[in-house]
């Protein structure tokens, strides 16, 4: 008989096969174990049979012998495995068998090189162990792992014959660097700094409202001839759905594989200034004043300029067609985008698909608002009514892969500009954590998610019932089992157009705290996940496109992350706020580690002008989100603490006199010297790269958003202080331009072509 507790080592050795933990410590060092009916319920959404946990247990143990060879194998070049290991199944174990028939054929085949094969003896191959498994005998062996295989990936075509019968199985090999991409001006002592802008709060004369890739390119000029930086960083630029509020978000995207196509410059396409059609419609007189009244809004309003631009693109898109898609042959740029969409292949097949089903149940179906929605035989990718939808409406699909050549060859540009002007990073992406389960890639993958599970944290300071952020968990093993397709997919197309990524939330590669639905958060569990395969991927990745990889691993990081991160040599992601001793005093700027990326705060948090006027405990407080009266005075006195401290740490480092520091003024207002001295503080720390997003630049109170908001703050929908033509003629903006290149010169920090100048 099975007691209690053997039950539950047998369920616990099940879930962490699987990688979900039965127990976890919170942050206050409090010991959490799940309940057994709710590992049950995580492992039946990952797919797992659980009716009889010994049963599913052994069958995960056997997994290893009953497949030829395992689906994929993530290695270093520098340090490939010694041997290649298989099974067979076999009629009587092989020491019954003095001369065993064996032939072993391996074919190798590269990306860019010419396949080769390989042939084994029985006498060439190490016997290694015999297991019985229901009746059957497997045996394990090995042969010597081929040598002089570069970075890349590889299929190892293995074919096995035995007994007169032939086993076969293709192995994706992926050879990995040691470390990630270091851009040669941060080897050794190389420090750079840059500045962060929300692209669609750029404001300027000519834009429809929102920020776009025209309004970058014109920043970019202005930023490095001005500010002498080395990197513009942007928001994710992913593609959503620009319903406000609940669909704006950079951060809970359509698709994390393709952008937005409300950030493209209209006027500066090739085929709106060939088209006197859509030139005709912006400049009618209703036209040219919404443009206005967009321009004049003080917020990004979504709706209203993705529905006129979409109205703009299609005209120009038939345009498009008429001239360079004919039935009689394709022109130049008709076989460009020919040739992009080919490269492209079935990602942004789905994709586009996804955009016209939506597009169509959106005229068709009104109130339908996701794939959700739609009738049920379109929900499925696969089903045969989206074949025949992809048969009946060609062009439908085909404009949706127009607008993403445009934004990529758009994007291109603004990083080949930056660079052109000396910018030796150029453009800074952003990788946001998860995706909109009612989006794009939820609806073309679904096997890669695990519904009715959501992701989010266990209880902490900041939230004392933990938080649920509403997306569904990559399914770690349907991802491995595919060769990690997906996830090379969304590095490498996030690498493109630009010299560093910044990935939201890196924790992902080694664990998530999973929810199920229905549950509060603080009923959950955190899942792990291979990170020793994805972080390899990423450093290639990383490699291949020659881009920086930055790991946002703010919160309570698993020791072994940070470790693994600095090995891989992928920056961490240091705030000022948060970089404090055991005493609760700020860092010197010396303690801040060398590979890393410091900023003042980020998106989610006060931005420093805001943090010092304690504009954002007040703004928490009319929105509601302190419990009570006691919970804000408390904030309040616990903001003027954390200003004592800071002036404190200024002061010591040598950044701030104690004449100005006995100023009481200086604690209530961020005074000109007080900015100078905290930019000059944190362009002085050790980190190799810092960035300052421009509200820390120019004062701005104003974040871009409020945790726990959604309607209740305008987030994501706030427009930059100064306006592409201020920036060149406001004097408010020459004083901090002059205080950050005072600093970045200070400190080593600017562009090289000046540096070597003295400048």
């Amino acid at each position: 008989m099975t007691t209690d507790e053997e039950k539950r080592e047998i369920l616990a050795r099940l879930s962490a096969a699987y990688g979900v933990l039965a127990s976890y410590h919170d942050i206050w060092g409090q010991y959490h174990e799940i309940p057994s009916e709710t590992l049950k319920s995580f492992l039946a959404a990952a797919g797992v049979e659980v009716i009889s946990p010994q049963e599913a247990l052994k069958h995960y143990e056997n997994l290893s012998w009953t497949q030829l060879a395992q689906p994929v194998l993530v290695a270093s070049a520098e340090q490939t495995p010694a041997e290649f290991f298989f099974q067979i199944p076999v009629s009587r174990p092989q020491e019954e068998n003095s001369e065993r028939e064996l032939q072993v054929r391996l074919e190798i085949s590269g990306e860019n090189t010419p396949s080769y094969k390989h042939s084994f003896t029985f006498e060439q191959l190490t016997f290694i162990e015999a297991n019985e498994l229901n009746g059957f005998c497997y045996e394990r062996y090995s042969f010597p792992f081929p040598g002089g295989l570069s970075i890349g990936y590889y299929h190892f075509n293995l074919s096995v014959e035995h007994a007169k019968e032939r086993f076969a199985h293709t192995t994706l090999v992926i050879l990995c660097p040691e470390k990630s991409y270091l851009p040669p001006v941060l080897h050794e002592d190389g420090k750079k700094a840059g500045i962060a802008i929300s692209l669609y709060g750029l404001r300027s004369e000519g834009n429809w409202g929102i920020g776009d890739l025209g309004d970058l390119k014109e920043f970019i000029r202005w930023a490095v001839g001005n500010l002498h930086l080395d990197v513009v960083g942007l928001n994710p630029l992913h593609a959503i759905s620009n319903r406000q509020p609940y669909n704006i978000s950079p951060y809970f995207p359509s698709s994390r594989y393709y952008r937005n196509f409300i950030y493209l410059d209209i006027e500066d396409m090739e085929d709106f200034r060939s088209s006197l059609s859509a030139q005709k419609i912006v400049q009618e007189e209703t036209s040219q004043n919404l443009l206005a009244e967009l321009r004049c809004s003080h917020l990004v309003q979504y709706e209203q300029v993705a529905t006129f631009k979409l109205k703009v693109l299609k005209i120009i898109f038939q345009h498009f067609l008429e001239n360079h898609w004919r039935e009689e042959g394709l022109s130049e740029r008709g076989r460009q985008l020919e040739a992009y969409v080919d490269r492209q292949g079935l990602l942004l097949d789905n994709f586009a698909t996804f955009c016209a089903l939506e597009d169509f149940f959106q005229r068709t179906h009104h109130g339908t608002h996701t794939w959700r929605q739609w009738p049920h035989p379109y929900r499925d990718p696969h089903s045969r009514e989206v074949r025949e939808f992809r048969q009946n409406h060609p062009e439908n699909i085909l404009f949706y892969k127009y607008l993403q050549w445009q934004l990529e060859e758009q994007l291109r540009q603004a990083q080949d500009l930056a660079k052109s002007l000396g910018a030796s990073i150029g453009l800074y992406h952003d990788l946001a954590l998860g995706v909109d389960p009612g989006g794009a890639d939820h609806w073309a993958y679904q096997d890669f998610f695990v519904e009715g599970v959501t992701v989010g944290a266990p209880p902490d300071d900041f939230s004392l019932e933990g938080q649920n952020w509403g997306f569904h968990p990559a399914h770690g093993e349907n991802y491995r089992k595919d060769g990690y397709r997906l996830f090379r997919k969304e590095i490498s197309r996030n690498c493109q157009a630009g010299g560093a990524l910044r990935i939201d939330h890196v924790m992902r590669f080694f664990r998530l705290f999973w929810i199920m639905a229905g549950q509060p958060a603080k009923k959950g569990t955190y899942v792990e996940y291979n990170y020793h395969d994805l972080l390899k991927i990423l450093a290639l990745e990383s490699e291949r496109s020659k881009t920086l990889i930055i790991g946002e691993d703010l919160g309570t990081v698993p020791p072994q992350l940070r470790e693994a991160l600095a090995y891989l040599r992928i920056f961490s992601y240091r705030l000022f706020y948060f970089e404090k001793d055991e005493q609760g005093g700020f860092k010197d700027g010396a303690w801040y580690p060398h590979l890393a990326l410091a900023s003042l705060g980020t998106h989610d948090l006060p931005t420093l002008a805001g943090f010092w006027s304690g504009a954002d405990l007040h703004l928490r407080k009319r929105l509601g989100l302190f419990p009570s009266a006691s919970h804000f005075e408390a904030a309040l006195e616990n903001r003027k603490q954390e200003k004592n401290k800071i002036v404190e740490r200024l002061v010591i480092s040598g950044f701030l006199s104690e004449h100005l520091a006995n100023n009481p003024e200086i604690y209530t207002e961020l005074t000109e010297d007080l900015h100078s001295a905290i930019l000059g503080f944190i362009l002085s720390t050790s980190a190799k790269l810092v960035l300052l997003s421009q509200e820390d630049l120019f004062r701005d109170t104003r974040q871009q958003n409020v945790p726990g908001t959604v309607s209740e703050y305008p987030n994501w929908s706030t427009k930059m202080r100064y306006s592409l033509e201020d920036l060149g003629q406001d004097s408010e903006v020459d004083k901090c331009v002059s205080v950050f290149r005072h600093w970045i010169s200070h400190t080593g920090r600017a562009m090289e072509a000046l540096s070597s100048d003295g400048v």
